[in-house]
């Protein structure tokens, strides 16, 4: 029997991918699409190459208690539009929220898949990582709970594509005269994702308060559609072939995440939930620099919704994710 499952803001690039994810995935169905400006037409006037049964759905404005028939909820809303709309969804429905209002929240799982995979399984709220931190986060968890760098001592630079900002960005700034041939920095000091990842920081650490209180977290807006790449600096004596084994082991039977030699590239993930990683060290300046580079719609977003959805619903990890990276 099918596991019916809606999605809520699916007019944007986030629910767009999940969308993409669910038609192709062989145990949901979605039954329930919801959206603002959208609200009153036919899932196929956004996306014309949905199958039919998809695309004769009528989006609907979101409404919470008109989800009892629904078993999984995606939602990917702005942050700030969820909190109080997501607290009145009946508990009967599990919700995996890829927006930014219930990361550490009491109350939901924070939803690093490929971390923490059994901490997810059978729960019914679940938040999703961030796309900067999924990227930055699956690098650093081998590091840190081997104690090969220092916590306290972490510097990234992250830069994404253009698609990280939503559709349209809520600004001008996001359009394409605007950046292409461009790049900046931007949220210096604050961006939002600083207090999620510094908070898996040190639960990685062992539950050590403060352990990630260094960071210096700097990204950057490349002009392309999709893609992240992290580059990480942290202090440590290991050696380049160290840090690839402890990885390999770490992530030894989780299906998304290559470890590679080679410095990665945005596309090796484009259009899949795959998470690329590597390190390069010189132990001589007790330097450890770890590289990584996902999809920032894929894992960053909806691609890892889907793992996780699939966990609190006991289903094979995988389901629904197999197919590969775009090329070229």
């Amino acid at each position: 029997m099918s596991i019916r499952v809606g999605i809520v803001g699916i007019a944007g690039y986030g629910g767009g991918e999940a969308l993409r994810y669910i038609a192709q995935h062989p145990e949901f169905e979605l039954v329930y699409a919801a959206g603002e400006s959208t609200a009153g037409s036919k899932v196929s006037e956004r996306y014309p190459s949905v199958p039919s049964g998809i695309g004769d759905l009528t989006i609907e404005r979101f409404d919470p208690s008109a989800v009892g028939h629904v078993q999984v909820l995606f939602t990917s809303l702005p942050t700030g539009a969820s909190k109080g709309l997501l607290s009145q969804v009946p508990p009967t429905t599990k919700v995996v929220d890829i927006g930014g209002d219930h990361r550490y929240v009491d109350g939901w799982t924070y939803g690093l898949a490929d971390v923490w995979p059994e901490q997810i399984r059978g729960k019914t709220r679940i938040a999703n990582p961030g796309c900067y931190p999924a990227a930055t986060l699956t690098v650093l968890a081998p590091l840190l709970v081997n104690r090969l760098i220092d916590p306290g001592h972490l510097i990234i630079d992250a830069k994404s594509g253009i698609s990280g900002a939503g559709r349209g960005g809520g600004d001008s700034k996001f359009g394409y005269a605007e950046c292409n041939e461009d790049l900046t920095a931007y949220g210096l000091l604050k961006h939002t994702h600083m207090p999620e990842i510094m908070a898996t920081i040190d639960k990685l650490c062992g539950n050590q308060p403060g352990a990630g209180n260094g960071l210096v977290f700097t990204p950057h807006l490349i002009p392309m559609t999709r893609g992240i790449l992290v580059t990480i600096y942290a202090r440590g004596t290991a050696t380049t072939e160290q840090c690839l084994e402890v990885a390999r082991t770490f992530y030894r039977d989780r299906k998304f995440v290559k470890v590679t030699s080679q410095s990665p590239h945005t596309k090796w993930a484009c259009g899949s939930n795959l998470a690329f990683v590597s390190y390069a060290c010189d132990p001589t300046r007790q330097l450890v620099i770890g590289l990584g580079a996902i999809d920032n719609l894929g894992k960053g977003a909806a691609g890892q919704a889907i793992q996780n959805a699939n966990l609190i619903c006991d289903l094979p990890e995988e389901m629904g994710l197999d197919s590969v990276s775009l090329w070229p």
